[in-house]
């Protein structure tokens, strides 16, 4: 990974570089730049942590921002928010929290097959939801990271969610309760997935973003 200086003359751990923050603060305030900064600080100070620890350490941290609407944010739709886009504007929807999550995490060392990003029905809400899930093994019963709540529950204690397919960088699968599922492809099936890494193409923030 490329180390990068920053504010204050602090090495960077996600490659933000000095143009980016400005162009953060320019956007959406001082308190933006903080917010990247201290994001970028979480690696190093996560990073000899339990998996587990880290799981709960990352959920907490992003479960802290706003939770806004696209139409409301972006003036869209549907819009996947990079990390840096979520974080500095501090706001987004549950698809922004759980690809921040995923990508930190990521960074953080946990490995791409036990991570995904699963679409599932919010029964209560009557509504399409995302969540985060990671699996010890292929086979094991998934914990879910959620903004909804911020306690990290086994996907069998979530029957308010009902799984309908889950993807990573590695491809896509259609969802089955309390398992993985069968895969049925690249992820690259989803418009939404193939313009957001169009996106985060134009910010390069560390080895596991990319």
């Amino acid at each position: 990974m490329m180390w990068l200086a920053i504010s204050l003359g602090a090495a960077s751990y996600l490659n933000l570089t000095e143009e980016l923050l400005q162009d953060a603060e320019t956007k959406y305030g001082k308190a933006a730049r903080n917010r990247l900064i201290h994001w970028d600080k979480l690696i190093p100070d996560l990073k000899h942590l339990s998996e587990m620890q880290k799981l709960i350490k990352v959920n907490q941290f992003f479960n802290r921002v706003r939770f806004l609407s696209d139409d409301l944010h972006w003036g869209q739709n549907d819009y996947w928010a990079t990390p840096i886009e979520f974080i500095a504007s501090n706001g987004g929807d549950c698809e922004d929290f759980s690809i921040a999550k995923y990508f930190t995490l990521r960074e953080l060392g946990i490995p791409e097959e036990r991570l995904y990003l699963t679409y599932v029905k919010a029964i209560e809400l009557n509504q399409a939801h995302m969540v985060l899930t990671y699996y010890t093994s292929p086979s094991s019963e998934p914990l879910v990271l959620d903004n909804l709540i911020n306690e990290i529950k086994k996907a069998s204690k979530r029957q308010d969610l009902l799984p309908v397919y889950s993807f990573n960088a590695e491809g896509l699968w259609l969802a089955k309760a309390q398992k993985r599922g069968k895969h049925v492809g690249s992820s690259d099936q989803l418009s939404s997935w193939v313009e957001f890494k169009k996106r985060l193409q134009r910010y390069d923030i560390g080895q596991s973003l990319n």
